[in-house]
């Protein structure tokens, strides 16, 4: 069974950096593709990007502005999303999915990492 371990979170400045980490175990990131989400309090879950088998990012309207990039880190056996220019907005819980099917069928949840920004 695929596991996933989210970590990375914790309470930043705006105008700072984060790289969140997925940890993956269980199957090849090159048979996975990886999703990260993220819901802040009172909002809906929404996917930030996803990475393909063959390590093709995709980001999700808004989020395809530049501040998130999305990368596997095979020597950690990891998904990685970076986040620049942290904006208090930003504050949510941050949840890594794998899917050994499509997008839009997420298989695999962490249990999600906090992200904070203060102003």
């Amino acid at each position: 069974q695929v596991q996933v371990v989210e970590s990375g979170g914790g309470l930043v400045q705006s105008g700072g950096s984060l790289t969140l980490s997925c940890a993956v175990s269980g199957r090849p990131l090159t048979s996975l593709t990886m999703g990260w989400f993220r819901q802040a309090l009172g909002k809906e879950r929404e996917i930030v990007a996803s990475i393909s088998t063959s390590g093709l990012p995709t980001y999700i309207g808004d989020f395809g502005m530049g501040r998130f990039t999305i990368s596997r880190d095979f020597a950690k056996n990891a998904v990685l999303l970076q986040i620049d220019s942290l904006e208090p907005g930003d504050t949510a819980t941050y949840y890594c999915a794998a899917t050994e099917r499509q997008v839009g069928l997420w298989d695999f949840w962490g249990q999600g990492t906090q992200v904070t920004v203060s102003s």
